[in-house]
């Protein structure tokens, strides 16, 4: 109930009024688990924005993935980022011999999440793509079945960008790809999911600039 509520009268607000988010590709947005959406990682904002583009009624089902040491310092902000935000905390290592630090997701996805992952880590340059970390190819290998949606955030960079913590109202478009597979090659699966993010981020400068 925290969740619809922050849902309903925090990030939907957010988005479209103060963001005024527009979504592209809508069509490929997954309503159902278990999917993995990709993203690139330049704001504050970038999981709530993502959030705001699913309808209530599979809000639930809906889980940023975050390093456990970034939001668990806290006692207050540990409690509100599990219990309001949702977030599935990963550790950076193992604390067990042997023990696999993606064992969460892949256990939100056997119960159908739909998960959300910035692969470049931590927040880059506003409406840039960073190098893709390897750890989304491993969760592809493991669960073949389970679609990557890749998606490319422009804007957010500008309205809150990493460093600051003041809310500038800036115009954000998102475009969503396609789902993607696994294949069989990590090296392949990674060469095609950047090549799509590029894809998107190139659609995004293309209508930038014809804005203008």
């Amino acid at each position: 109930m925290l969740r619809k509520l922050f849902y309903l009268f925090i990030s939907k607000p957010l988005a479209l009024v103060i963001l005024g988010i527009n979504a592209r590709g809508r069509e490929h947005l997954p309503l159902q688990g278990p999917a993995i959406i990709v993203a690139n990682h330049n704001s504050h904002l970038d999981a709530l924005a993502l959030m705001s583009l699913f309808p209530l009624a599979v809000i639930d089902k809906v889980h940023p993935v975050a390093a456990a040491d970034y939001f668990l310092r806290n006692r207050i902000i540990k409690w509100f980022a599990l219990n309001v935000i949702g977030i599935i905390p990963l550790e950076r290592k193992a604390t067990e011999k042997g023990a696999d630090v993606l064992a969460p997701v892949f256990d939100a996805l056997d119960k159908k999440a739909i998960l959300i992952l910035f692969p470049e880590g931590s927040r880059g340059e506003p409406e840039s793509l960073s190098r893709f970390k390897n750890g989304i190819a491993h969760l592809a290998l493991e669960c073949p079945e389970v679609p990557v949606i890749p998606m490319f955030f422009y804007g957010l960079g500008k309205a809150l960008p990493k460093g600051e913590f003041i809310l500038v109202p800036f115009f954000v478009d998102v475009f969503i790809g396609a789902p993607m597979r696994w294949e069989g090659s990590r090296s392949e699966f990674m060469r095609q999911l950047n090549q799509k993010m590029l894809a998107l981020q190139e659609q995004a400068n293309i209508t930038d600039a014809s804005d203008l």
